[in-house]
């Protein structure tokens, strides 16, 4: 391991440095396109500078690798006259010198001089007029690119370039001409055309249509060949002798490999999807987030269950008269940095300011709707359960939104003891009570089964009177409570038997991890999608494959 250590130690300090050469590099040309007023000369050495510094290796100098090759001529050559060009442009800001580089480098094209087959040539209408071929294909036959379109000159009218002697747009159609009855006297010819361009239609070529007319005057049949076979033969080159429809993804990994502890939410996905378990807990495989990119729905829901839980463990008893200012106060300190983003100031935050107004009313009402007390026991609580499995012990764990403690609450009959009440805060949708009832949304249920064995620190071993959703949601309405119906305790022993079974089946090596066995109850949101060729295997076997990914 001390070795391993210091491997890595020595790998982490080589990219280091390696990635302050680069910085150090780029600093020149980074300080230049920021000036307000700057040569684009200076800018220009400064950016050939870098390259060559980027093109370095252990072997070459930047400028051998860079400047090297047919590509790297033509790019030396164009840089040659872009500086010579530069030599005579005014200062202006260094931030448009990126746009004008674009620019000039749209219409250069680099073609190789070497490698091509020596029965091939690729010639353009001009040097092809002394040119002889055995089959010569004709490309392009489009109106307005073959002929090319007269354009006007926005200089020079008609009557201008007449007096001034000069041939007028139209002879250019006349040369075109002239070069296509040179090219179709060839012994072979071809004539393709594009019936689509950037999915707009196109029309044939006049010389094209003219031809067609008067073969079929002639009465020569067939007319111009539509070219199907040539087509036939490009298609035969991308199609499989026989289409062998994609396996759904099915892994068996040994028993060992496989997981002994999962979270409550992780095994809903354990249910819905088996593969993303396989691939987050076998595999180790984590998705990666984007540079810099926006917040989104996970972190929205991030931020509102912290903001509550420092609320309700500020004040677990009374609340203050100004309650709501003091969430909102303590919303900004959670999303900190997040609400200079435009998209959070304006969409997240007037929401989290209903919701806030929402929650302080109903925390008011709820606590006074039972004097005895509803007190708050823990918030963001961690609990676990273990339990046997066919492969030895299993560890079920769990984060509680919020556990309250119900005093005095009423049970069978008029008998009266205390009680818990497990609440789950959710910003997105709720899960219907149909996925409850199966099994397919096992979350409270498992929650109450941990908490009821005393498997939450600082939470006694009570039964569960009470499981409920708040909806945060900061519209209209900005909240809502959503109690389940059925018996607490029924739900907690209905999940947590589901939940025996389940790892009894996959303590079995001979039970694969699918990839959405149940399309329609997929999640939402699969982080692994790609990996599992969901949209593959789904289209093939006609399942929309149930989630986003």
């Amino acid at each position: 391991p001390a070795r391993g250590r210091r491997r890595r130690q020595t790998r982490r300090g080589d990219l280091i440095r390696w990635l302050k050469g680069i910085a150090d590099g780029a600093e020149p040309l980074m300080r230049a396109i920021t000036e307000p007023a700057v040569s684009f000369s200076e800018v220009l050495e400064h950016h050939v500078g870098f390259a060559e510094t980027l093109a370095t290796s252990d072997r070459e100098s930047g400028p051998e690798r860079l400047w090297a090759g047919e590509d790297g001529e033509a790019m030396a050559s164009f840089v040659a006259e872009l500086d010579d060009a530069l030599g005579d442009f005014p200062p202006a800001g260094g931030w448009h010198y990126p746009a004008l580089l674009d620019a000039l480098l749209v219409g250069r094209m680099v073609r190789p001089r070497y490698g091509r087959h020596p029965r091939l040539h690729i010639w353009g209408p001009l040097e092809a007029r002394l040119q002889h071929a055995d089959l010569v294909i004709l490309g392009g036959m489009n109106e307005g690119t073959w002929p090319p379109e007269a354009e006007p000159d926005p200089w020079l009218s008609r009557p201008m370039r007449e007096a001034f002697g000069l041939p007028l747009p139209e002879r250019r159609i006349g040369l075109s001409a002239h070069d296509f009855v040179q090219a179709f006297s060839a012994p072979r010819v071809a004539m393709t055309r594009a019936t689509r361009v950037e999915g707009t239609p196109t029309v044939p070529s006049r010389w094209l249509l003219r031809l067609d007319n008067l073969l079929e005057a002639e009465g020569t049949r067939p007319r111009l060949r539509q070219g199907a076979e040539w087509l036939a033969w490009q298609q035969s080159l991308d199609r499989p002798e026989a289409f062998d429809s994609p396996s759904r993804p099915a892994p068996r990994p040994p028993v060992a490999a496989r997981p002994r502890s999962l979270s409550v939410t992780e095994v809903e996905t354990w249910i819905r999807n088996p593969y993303a378990i396989y691939a987050r807990h076998v595999l180790r495989l984590r998705p990666l987030d984007l540079i810099d990119a926006d917040p989104g729905a996970a972190e929205r829901g991030t931020f509102i269950h912290r903001s509550l839980d420092r609320f309700v463990r500020q004040w677990p008893d009374s609340l203050p008269e100004d309650a709501s200012e003091r969430l909102l106060d303590i919303g900004r300190e959670v999303f900190a940095e997040a609400l200079g983003r435009p998209g959070v100031w304006a969409f997240w935050w007037p929401r989290f300011e209903r919701i806030a107004r929402w929650f302080v009313d109903f925390e008011r009402a709820r606590r006074a709707r039972r004097p005895a007390g509803a007190r708050l026991l823990v918030s963001e609580g961690r609990g676990q359960l273990t339990l046997a499995g066919p492969a030895g012990p299993f560890v079920l764990g769990a984060r509680a939104d919020r556990i309250d403690r119900l005093e005095d609450f009423p049970h069978a009959g008029d008998e009266r003891a205390d009680a818990l009440a497990i609440i789950d805060y959710k910003t997105g949708g709720l899960p219907a009570k149909g996925d409850i009832a199966k099994g397919f949304s096992p979350q409270l249920g498992l929650e109450a089964a941990i908490a009821s064995q005393g498997g939450f620190k600082g939470v006694p071993a009570l039964p569960v009177a009470e499981l409920s959703y708040w909806r945060l949601s900061g519209g209209d309405p900005p909240g809502a409570e959503a109690t389940l119906r059925d018996d607490p305790v029924e739900i907690a022993a209905s999940a947590l038997a589901g939940l025996e079974r389940l790892i009894a089946a996959f303590d079995d090596a001979s039970t694969p991890y699918l990839a959405h066995p149940r399309p329609a109850k997929a999640p939402r949101f699969d982080d692994y999608g790609h990996l599992a060729r969901v949209k593959e295997w789904s289209n093939a076997a006609g399942d929309g494959g149930g989630a986003a990914s």
